[in-house]
């Protein structure tokens, strides 16, 4: 009886909780009606502005096509002039029920795209957005044919695309290895003298081994088994290479001698979808190999890079111990894969941790800090974590992730909607847009959004019976078994999973995942609800008067504790809008007072923060007038200890990234070079330029309108690996900077320039440098300093209580709260205090001057 009391008890309290976060039909009726709104608005600007451009550019209203925009590097090679947003959107008609605009797109489709264009693309990219596309369009096609009165005219086009598409792709994969090259002439391939690429000795692991579902699935619907056969041994390839110790793979792998490149490990960008298509090939597919790798590599996963909440990069053959202490944004898809898998607790862990980043920034940054703070700014809209999401609700069913779904929807209108789209955020801190709605955001933001709120009797098809591609495209799971295998599979077997748990080789149940436990979500989400610290209930910071003898100082008292970071704000403005709480504290804080504040003070270390350098021109006409902000490096020559800068003239990298086999790399010996970020990292390009006898190197941001006045600066970062053979100085350039240079450089051809930290810039004076402190506040016992000096310098502040007044009468503090013309209590005294006071809370906080972490901790 006791027993059956406790369970009752238990679910009603339960409920109770969930009463909170329980959507009623209607809500999400509304909630999905919004998402179709916001969608027709994107697409429909889409259409209208940029049909049949790749994407559409929402901050201009109009389309981007290839050569006739500034060069973006490597982010434009997913253009390749075959109207990309249109076919990535296909599956995504159909899935929002609109039949119409489906049928009607896959007409414009056939009639207007061409994939024989000559361009070199991204053959990861144009596989999964549009191959996928293609396929997953057609899977829908086929679907409604088969249902009669819609597409009677559909023969298989769509399909047939597909597999030109997948011929022009396949000579990416003529190398030694079977590791395809990273990129293709779409019109003469590979190692054709027009191809224009085919130097390239590097691939990422996931550009690699995310060709399995698009390849396989072409090979099943068109019987043609050669592309199944290259996805496969690429996946063969990779496994062999992994550290056989851990069980990980790294990030970069050279194409043609299969050495590992960047030995980083971690589930994020780069090696991300590798993981998602093993367990997904084996959905798709029912190979148990592809199920055996999986687990082998996802116990390593566990066993190394998480460390819940966090997923932290490792190095491969040393996975103990991090490499890096920020997170990409791109790892938000993982919590979702653990859903598939069954591993619900670590996913609800990572996935609360993230909710707690957006609720912190508005949006995931591109990057953040293992202290949740931004470390790359950028959010290009992208859908990962709206993927988990949808995947976490379908797994519980709990409502909570329904007002998940509903935070970002109404973020995305609130700060990424423009009249002509939704544009990528170019700083989460500032705010500001970018000109660029990758498709992305269309084939999959909008799919998992709209399945959120959507019940399966409401959709057009059986969501049940496809798989998600890493682009959300769907393809039918029925391949396994009404399509023929790939013939003579000669992927290499593997021994079981050393370590098996209940989900290695079955699917996850409620019965298993929920025993009697209803409320199993919640109770892992409230260990990490306050993870960053935004949401928490307001309690006040106690306020006292403090009594500053400070005459000998020569300052005035405020301004002595502002310089070292302590700030002073009237007590109104502590309790701004909590009115209610400034009353409750009147109340209970009235009388007499006798403490002592011990402050110790210490110096803050500089390591967060970014010391501004320049480059000045100062050549003819310049003179030293023209200063660009420039961020600097974390490796490469130091210039904060080169007294006089480093001076050269400028010359342009050819290639301009600066990531392949550099022509007339004479040109750039004894000069310092210029290169456009992107297509690799930052310390491969430094060596290269560094190899061919530059003496520096200014790079400048791809991305169009950065600028230093609007995105704060950061410091270029190495990749994991050892950069002290990198000798020369670094500084980088947002792009509005950057095109001062090169404009420059284009109208005088020889353009000196000088390195160098700001604060050292020819022509202005040396600037003090502030003092940093950390100020660390405690009380002390009554007496407590009396029994001697305290240790360390320190900074006495006594409270007496002939200086501590509260008046008694409510009416008096009310008034004394509105009369703007009678004194505050609580006054500071001091030589050359103010006769004027105000009342104010010391407390630990910022400096203006300083970007340095204060610890608050009294």
């Amino acid at each position: 009886m006791l027993l059956s009391t406790l369970l009752i008890t238990s679910l009603l309290g339960w409920a109770r909780c969930q009463d909170s976060q329980s959507m009623t039909p209607e809500e999400k009726t509304v909630i999905r009606d919004q998402i179709v709104e916001m969608f027709d608005h994107a697409y429909g600007s889409y259409m209208k502005y940029a049909y049949p451009a790749d994407e559409l550019m929402p901050l201009s209203c109009r389309g981007r096509v290839r050569g006739q925009e500034p060069n973006r590097g490597d982010i434009d090679d997913s253009l390749g002039k075959f109207s990309l947003t249109l076919i990535d959107t296909l599956d995504t008609l159909v899935v929002l029920n609109k039949l119409d605009e489906f049928e009607d797109a896959v007409r414009k489709a056939m009639t207007d795209v061409r994939l024989d264009n000559d361009v070199v693309v991204s053959v990861f990219e144009t596989n999964i957005r549009v191959l996928g596309g293609l396929l997953g369009a057609h899977v829908m096609a086929d679907l409604l044919r088969q249902r009669g009165g819609r597409m009677q005219w559909y023969r298989d086009e769509l399909l047939h695309m597909a597999k030109e598409l997948g011929h022009r792709l396949l000579p990416a994969f003529n190398t030694t290895s079977g590791l395809p090259y990273p990129k293709v002439n779409l019109r003469y391939g590979v190692l054709n003298p027009l191809s224009r690429t085919g130097t390239e000795s590097d691939t990422c692991t996931a550009c690699a081994g995310t060709m399995i579902l698009e390849f396989a699935a072409l090979s099943r619907l068109s019987g043609d088994f050669i592309f199944e056969e290259h996805a496969r041994k690429a996946l063969d390839v990779l496994w062999q290479r992994r550290q056989k110790g851990s069980d990980l793979v790294g990030t970069v792998i050279n194409i043609h001698n299969e050495e590992w490149v960047r030995r980083e490990s971690g589930v994020g960008a780069g090696i991300d979808s590798y993981y998602e298509y093993l367990m997904k090939a084996y959905i798709l597919l029912g190979d148990n190999l592809f199920l055996d790798r999986f687990n082998i590599h996802y116990s390593a996963i566990m066993k190394y890079i998480s460390q819940p909440p966090l997923l932290l990069n490792v190095h491969m053959h040393n996975p103990t111990v991090s490499v890096r202490s920020w997170m990409d944004s791109l790892l938000a898809f993982f919590p979702g894969l653990q859903v598939l898998r069954g591993d619900l607790k670590p996913a609800i862990e990572t996935h609360e941790m993230l909710y707690q980043v957006t609720k912190q920034h508005k949006f995931l940054p591109e990057a953040f800090t293992t202290e949740f703070r931004v470390h790359w700014g950028q959010h290009l809209l992208r859908p990962e974590f709206a993927e988990s999401t949808y995947y976490l609700y379908k797994a519980t069913g709990d409502p909570y992730y329904l007002r998940v779904g509903q935070s970002i929807v109404e973020k995305l209108n609130a700060y990424a909607r423009v009249p002509c789209g939704f544009a990528a955020v170019q700083d989460v801190r500032t705010g500001t847009h970018e000109d660029r709605m990758d498709s992305f955001f269309l084939a999959e933001m909008f799919k998992y959004l709209y399945l959120l709120f959507t019940d399966k009797s409401q959709l057009p098809i059986d969501i049940d019976d496809y798989i998600f591609t890493t682009e959300a495209h769907l393809l039918p799971v029925s391949l396994s078994t009404t399509q023929p295998p790939c013939r003579g599979n000669n992927t290499e077997t593997v021994p079981v999973a050393k370590e098996e748990d209940l989900f290695t080789h079955s699917c996850p149940s409620m019965e298993t995942l929920f025993p009697n436990n209803p409320s199993f979500a919640k109770t892992i989400r409230d260990s990490y609800k306050y993870l960053t610290g935004v949401g928490r209930a307001f309690h006040p910071l106690p306020v006292r008067e403090i009594d500053l003898p400070l005459h000998d100082n020569g300052m005035e008292p405020v301004e002595f504790l502002k310089s070292m970071g302590i700030s002073l704000t009237p007590l109104n403005e502590v309790f701004a809008g909590h009115a209610a709480g400034l009353k409750i504290f009147l109340k209970e804080h009235k009388g007499v007072y006798r403490v002592k504040l011990v402050a110790e003070v210490s110096h803050t270390t500089e390591e967060d923060e970014v010391m501004p350098h320049v480059v000045q021109l100062i050549s003819p006409p310049f003179l030293g007038r023209t200063v660009l902000t420039a961020g600097p490096a974390k490796f490469g020559l130091d210039l904060t200890k080169q007294e006089h800068g480093v001076k050269g003239s400028i010359v342009k990298a050819s290639p301009y990234a600066a990531c392949e086999p550099l022509d007339g790399a004479v040109d750039l010996k004894g000069h310092i070079a210029l290169a456009l970020r992107g297509e690799c990292m930052f310390v491969a390009k430094a060596r290269r330029l560094q190899e061919a006898g530059a003496i520096g190197v200014i790079f400048i941001d791809h991305r169009e309108g950065s600028n230093s006045q609007d995105t704060p600066l950061f410091q270029m970062v190495g990749d994991g690996d050892s950069t002290e053979d990198i000798t020369l100085p670094l500084v980088f350039l947002f792009s509005h900077e950057g095109a001062v240079l090169t404009a420059a450089l284009e109208e005088h051809h020889n353009v000196d320039v000088l390195l160098l930290p700001k604060e050292r810039q020819l022509g202005h004076g040396k600037t003090e440098k502030p003092l940093g402190m950390n100020i660390k506040l405690r009380l002390a016992e009554e007496g407590e300093l009396e029994h001697g000096p305290a240790t360390g310098p320190t900074l006495e502040f006594v409270l007496e209580n002939q200086e501590l007044f509260l008046k008694e009468e409510e009416e008096e503090e009310e008034e004394e709260l509105r009369g703007p013309q009678q004194p505050r209590q609580g006054q500071f005294k001091g030589s050359k205090a103010s006769d004027q006071t105000k009342q104010c809370s010391a407390h630990s906080s910022q400096s203006k001057n300083s970007d340095r972490r204060q610890d608050a901790n009294p």
